[in-house]
């Protein structure tokens, strides 16, 4: 299924996606390759924001502010994802989850995944308009859809 289908489906059923991915077994590849993506999707959604940044201050330039974009949503970001996974799944165990570390990861990563559209949007808001009421709303949005899609997509992942 492309990726672009299991984003829609992820909106629509969160739980049910989750449910079809962990039915395909344990695949770090595909794992790693779907956190990948949506971090580099977040990467690409800074665009138009720094882009913005730059002209208004040009004392840091442009090539600078993507380079640590890049360096913060390709490299480090991958890492903290991970360690917040694992966080994710203790505190499930805690509450009585019986999912698997894997689990827990995909569920993560794919809510980042389905979540990116969001991210982009947010990223142009931040880019055309700038700081203001419309960006706050959209990270609302952000933050309520990265929520809804995490949450229930670990619950159905911890109850495997």
């Amino acid at each position: 299924m492309a990726v672009t289908l299991d984003i829609v489906t992820g909106w629509r059923n969160p739980r049910g996606l989750i449910r079809q991915k962990l039915g395909q077994g344990v695949r770090e590849d595909r794992a790693l390759a779907v956190l990948m993506g949506a971090c580099l999707l977040f990467f690409v959604a800074q665009w138009p924001r720094l882009s913005r940044e730059a002209f208004l201050n040009p004392e840091v330039p442009l090539d600078a502010r993507m380079g640590g974009a890049l360096m913060g949503w390709v490299f480090i970001a991958p890492l903290f994802m991970y360690a917040l996974a694992a966080v994710a799944h203790l505190v499930a165990r805690a509450f009585g989850g019986k999912g698997t570390w894997y689990g827990a990861r995909l569920a993560l990563f794919w809510a980042l995944m389905v979540l990116s559209p969001l991210v982009l949007l947010n990223g142009l808001v931040g880019g055309f308009i700038g700081a203001g009421p419309a960006a706050t709303v959209v990270g609302l949005l952000v933050l309520a859809g990265f929520l809804y899609l995490w949450i229930s997509m670990t619950i159905e992942a911890e109850r495997a």
